[in-house]
């Protein structure tokens, strides 16, 4: 065992799994705030802006999301013993990361890129997609804080 809860490489897995966590959900927050800021003052350049979400989606947030998981794996390994992948609550926490992976990674990010290059005209499609998609995972999100903060059935 590396070592166990409380210890500092423990410590310092939570803190990195906390903080890509931190990371990966900005978005989900700032960008709806910026758009609709952006839409209710007519910004011309909105798509633009976007696009450079998009750009960077990948980049920062989405691979923030992967990290995220996988050192939430490395906790629970570390935990000596304490969380282990057959408690409901851990299980349902990594059925939510991948779902919350393939939103982003399947219709966030493509439907950013897409109002990214469709210019001022828009892209209703993508706009709409990007809309619902984000909703879901912003409550995906609550869900997996619920999750880890109150670990239901440990």
């Amino acid at each position: 065992m590396l070592a166990a809860i409380g210890d500092t490489p423990y410590n310092i897995m939570l803190f990195l799994h906390i903080l890509t966590g931190v990371v990966a959900f900005a978005p989900a927050f700032t960008h709806p705030v910026l758009q609709g800021k952006m839409e209710r003052v007519g910004f011309d350049g909105r798509s633009a802006v976007i696009g450079y979400m998009a750009s960077y989606g990948m980049k920062i947030y989405g691979s923030a999301l992967v990290l995220c998981g996988l050192l939430g794996f490395g906790v629970a390994g570390m935990s000596d013993d304490v969380f282990e992948l057959s408690q409901g609550w851990l299980a349902t926490a990594v059925i939510v990361w991948v779902v919350m992976n393939g939103l982003l990674h399947g219709a966030i990010l493509p439907a950013e890129k897409a109002i990214g290059l469709a210019g001022p005209d828009g892209a209703p499609a993508a706009e709409k997609k990007l809309a619902t998609a984000g909703g879901l995972i912003t409550v995906l999100f609550l869900v997996q804080l619920y999750l880890m903060v109150f670990r239901p059935g440990l």
